[in-house]
């Protein structure tokens, strides 16, 4: 069996490979994990590769067990970015890596990237390494580093790599290959869009930003570049970047075209095991492919645009999504699995309900230039149109075997809503929901929302109240759980405390609070970082303490008795006593202390003398 997995061990092996992969996940041959992706696919090409997965990285010996590659090294940290992988928003080691045998965490190092590099370097020399993924994707320029508190370089310096790809790399690797194989050096290959390399002068097609020094040293600068970058991160009108290091330049060419749906189709027709690698059966397989196993991915970019999301900036803002025969093609292979009970538990992507451009024109002109599809108001230009996405939930659904198709991505209720015909809502609720559909409000503040990107807050109620309606219709006991973020830039306690009288009289009482995280290639993180709103220069307030970011977490979880302390000292602070007490709309009871208060105020407004008590008398009065 292990001979139809991409090969991972020496006696895999029927001669040199072409491309060796490594990768700080495991080993799943599943089209969800992008290492396994892009394995298929350079299969596909006629390549050979094989995968060095988790590596222990103390040591070159790991990397050296397939031997040296006759093209070069593709190195990835995984699905995850490593930092995010490794540490809590807390900055706390995490106690659970679900992309590593039996959850058990340590098997991927911090800034994996760079580290597998290094070792890469140290057995091979003058190998040729192209570095790939979300976490070299997301720190392609110089990029705030949140776990280190400090601006760092962009990864293809650190890492001493010849390329790195971004994005979704299918396109960009096929020409760099082709080329490869084609007899160019992998460190003098240029102009693919989609990639990026070192250069000791500013070629002419690119457009200089500021540079890894200026930005380090000015936070104003900082955000100024980030909204540049920001900008072109479009494949048709934007523009390949230069910023210098020192002495030389990391150029980075504009974003490579969204493959197209006959392309998405033709990628969704490579071969997996759709599992993990034989290896780990002794461990009891990998926890990460439960989430994905029975689930299909139709569509890829996201034009949604929440502040705090990299999206945009990874996938792209113009949505691509496959067609409905291939979606189908997919559920009969999920079938034929000899463990599917019935249910395909997703039909999706980034987001679940976006399967076309947000317009015509965005495929011919590219996405408008620092304006919102959706927020604060929807674009009069952007289409609406479910029919599409529709019909593949119901075709799957009609296939014999299946019992239950569930959409489990995320939905944006906004888009939804401006559907006229209002059938997907009621699609949805009749036929696609598990008992509880999730979505993302994230807040209720319009000045939080502006800034996240996300819509006003009537319009989730108006969803909310669609919903309600639509499965009472249905006869449906069907319920929404509604995720929020605590200190995202520009809550202050007052609209923490909003937030959390939003959740009292709405009756949420959310087991998890995420709060919010820093990540690179986010217009929040920019916030975060240099306290401005990189597309307007306008200030922003950021909640950065640890105190104030664990009240804004608690006033979240005001029930938990655990949490009252802190309640009470972020109302007090936000000059909301108010809401001490133990009448109805009061988030937390009154401390002992402030009982005492309360009973002497009382007894002062009444004219009566209040008695003193010592606090270790017996019943008469006396110690």
């Amino acid at each position: 069996m292990r001979n139809d997995f991409i090969p991972t061990q020496p006696e895999d092996l029927n001669g040199p490979l072409d491309y060796i992969l490594i990768t700080g996940d495991s080993y799943v041959d599943h089209p969800s994990f992008g290492t396994a992706l892009i394995g298929r696919y350079l299969q596909k090409l006629g390549y050979t590769c094989g995968i060095i997965a988790q590596p222990e990285y103390h040591t070159t010996t790991d990397f050296m067990r397939l031997g040296r590659p006759t093209l070069g090294f593709m190195i990835a940290a995984g699905n995850m970015d490593s930092m995010v992988s490794n540490y809590t928003v807390s900055k706390k080691r995490r106690n659970q890596d679900y992309y590593a045998p039996n959850k058990e965490p340590g098997h991927r190092p911090d800034r994996a990237t760079i580290v597998y590099c290094n070792r890469v370097r140290e057995a091979f020399p003058h190998v040729p390494i192209i570095i790939a993924g979300v976490e070299a994707s997301l720190r392609r320029f110089a990029h705030y580093d949140y776990w280190e508190d400090k601006v760092r370089r962009s990864m293809l310096v650190d890492a001493g790599a010849d390329m790195l790809i971004y994005g979704m790399a299918e396109r960009a690797t096929k020409e760099v290959c082709a080329r490869m194989q084609a007899g160019e050096k992998l460190s003098e290959i240029r102009g693919v869009p989609g990639t990026c390399y070192m250069a000791d002068e500013l070629p002419q097609h690119v457009t200089e930003i500021a540079s890894y020094e200026e930005v380090a040293a000015d936070k104003r600068a900082y955000a100024e570049c980030f909204a540049m970058q920001y900008l072109e991160q479009d494949p048709i009108r934007g523009k390949s970047l230069g910023q210098r290091h020192g002495d030389k330049y990391v150029i980075v060419e504009k974003p490579a075209m969204p493959l197209n749906r006959q392309e998405l189709d033709e990628l969704a027709k490579l071969k997996f095991m759709r599992t993990w690698h034989p290896d780990y059966d002794v461990a009891g397989g990998i926890p990460a492919v439960s989430e994905v196993k029975f689930s299909i991915t139709a569509n890829r970019g996201c034009f949604g645009e929440c502040a705090f999301c990299a999206l945009a900036f990874h996938q792209g803002k113009i949505v691509q999504s496959r067609s409905v025969e291939s979606i189908v093609e997919e559920a009969k292979e999920l079938i034929k699995l000899p463990d599917f009970k019935g249910y395909i538990h997703d039909i999706g992507g980034p987001t679940a309900n976006f399967m076309r451009p947000a317009c015509d024109k965005q495929l011919k002109q590219g996405s408008c230039r620092g304006k919102r599809c959706l927020s604060p108001k929807p674009c009069p230009n952007l289409k609406v149109d479910h029919k599409e996405y529709l019909q593949a939930l119901e075709a799957v659904r009609k296939l014999p075997g299946v019992k239950k198709v569930f959409v489990r991505s995320g939905v944006r209720f906004d888009y939804a809503l401006l559907d006229d015909s209002d059938r997907f809502i009621w699609e949805l609720c009749r036929n696609h929901v598990s008992g509880q559909l999730r979505v993302a409000p994230e807040h209720v503040a319009p000045a939080v929302l502006n800034l996240m990107g996300k819509p006003e807050c009537q319009v989730f109620a108006a969803f909310e109240d669609r919903f309600k309606y639509v499965n009472e219709k249905l006869g449906k006991d069907q319920y929404m759980v509604s995720y929020f973020m605590s200190s995202h830039p520009g809550s202050t306690l007052k609209e923490a405390v909003l937030l959390a009288e939003y959740m009292r009289d709405h009756h949420i009482h959310p087991e998890q609070v995420q709060d919010f995280y820093p990540t690179p290639g986010t217009r929040a993180t920019t916030m975060y970082y240099t306290g401005y709103d990189p597309m307007t220069m306008k200030k922003v307030y950021v909640p950065k303490t640890y105190e104030e970011k664990a009240m804004q977490r608690a006033l979240l979880q005001y029930r938990n008795p655990q949490n009252h302390e802190l309640v009470r000292k972020a109302l007090r602070k936000a000059h909301r006593e108010d809401l001490i007490g133990t009448g109805p709309k009061c988030l937390v009871p009154p401390s002992r202390i402030d009982k005492k208060i309360e009973r002497k105020e009382k007894g002062v407004q009444e004219g009566r003398k209040v008695k003193h008590t010592p606090r270790y008398a017996n019943k008469k009065g006396k110690r």
